[in-house]
């Protein structure tokens, strides 16, 4: 039985054969976009069946932004503390789907049109209540996942 020789001349090691850059990437780039397409179809869907009102404090964009990032703690915990994931579940689910439905972007030119309204006080109770309430999101509900993992252990 011969072993393939992975020396050269000289003790250099030969360099190991590999994959192109977008092979190895293609499906981590697929999982996100097909994951972005769903969450941004959920997140069109909260926004048809609760409106925004013109001039109004953005409730919508607010409640999906903290929905979503609440729904990120306990994806996190679970993927990363109790049970391994497929290498493409945090791409498709974390990045593309919660992505998609979170909306940050939205958030600033929510703020922005709130400002250009004349609406300074509403604009500012937006502008630091939506990060507030997002990573307190994250945090309780990581909290409470960990919480309910422990209780159910015991």
């Amino acid at each position: 039985m011969t072993v393939p020789k992975t020396w050269r001349p000289g003790g250099i090691r030969a360099a190991a054969p590999r994959r192109s850059g977008w092979r190895a990437q293609a499906p981590v780039v697929a999982a996100v976009a097909l994951g972005g397409g769903a969450g941004a179809a959920a997140r069109y869907a909260a926004s048809l069946g609760w409106p925004t009102q013109s001039g109004g404090f953005p409730w919508t964009t607010f409640a999906v932004n903290a929905a979503g990032c609440a729904v990120i703690g306990v994806f996190m915990v679970v993927i990363t503390e109790v049970r391994a994931a497929h290498r493409l579940v945090r791409p498709f689910f974390g990045t593309g789907v919660l992505g998609g439905f979170t909306t940050f972007s939205t958030y600033a030119v929510d703020t922005r049109s709130l400002f250009a309204d004349g609406r300074a006080p509403t604009g500012l109770a937006y502008l630091a209540a939506t990060p507030l309430a997002a990573l307190t999101a994250v945090w309780l509900a990581a909290w409470a996942t960990r919480r309910v993992l422990k209780w159910r252990q015991s």
